[in-house]
């Protein structure tokens, strides 16, 4: 399925649903951060998605980054919740949404780096080069709360 972001954009269609998101922000020992390239939009992001009826928040992160880049994660904390209506999400299958993102903080416990049909490119990125990648403004807030740790809260359940 194919997606457009619309951020501030007048021209952004009408939202028909919300959906509530997670974003997972996983750092390596040297402070390299987990990315993806989304095959939807072309940019580059955190690994995430929906979540799936009948699970947790902290499932969905586990699930979501494992299929998106083959890590399995431990989730470690909150860095925060990110909702604004001026990010519209418009699917190629005529949904149009809202942003609801929950982004967790979290570390590898297993795997390997391997792409899926969501992810053409994954990658540890240096923090100080995350400039030469194309990120969405909204994926770039969570980004900076996860990577400077002001926003870091106790997880909860």
């Amino acid at each position: 399925m194919v997606r457009s972001d619309y951020f501030d954009d007048p021209a952004a269609p009408a939202v028909n649903s919300v959906v509530p998101s997670v974003t997972v922000a996983v750092q390596d020992d040297v402070g390299r951060l987990l990315m993806i390239h989304r095959t939807d939009n072309n940019l580059w992001a955190l690994p995430g998605g929906g979540i799936d009826p009948g699970e947790t928040v902290r499932e969905a992160g586990v699930r979501e980054t494992e299929e998106e880049t083959g890590y399995r994660v431990r989730i470690t904390g909150l860095v925060g919740i990110y909702t604004d209506p001026r990010h519209v999400i418009v699917y190629s299958d005529g949904e149009v949404r809202s942003q609801f993102s929950i982004c967790m903080r979290g570390t590898v416990t297993a795997g390997y780096a391997r792409t899926s049909e969501e992810s053409s490119e994954v990658v540890w990125q240096q923090v100080d080069r995350l400039d030469e990648l194309d990120i969405h403004p909204s994926m770039r807030l969570r980004i900076a709360h996860a990577v400077d740790g002001t926003r870091t809260q106790p997880f909860l359940t």
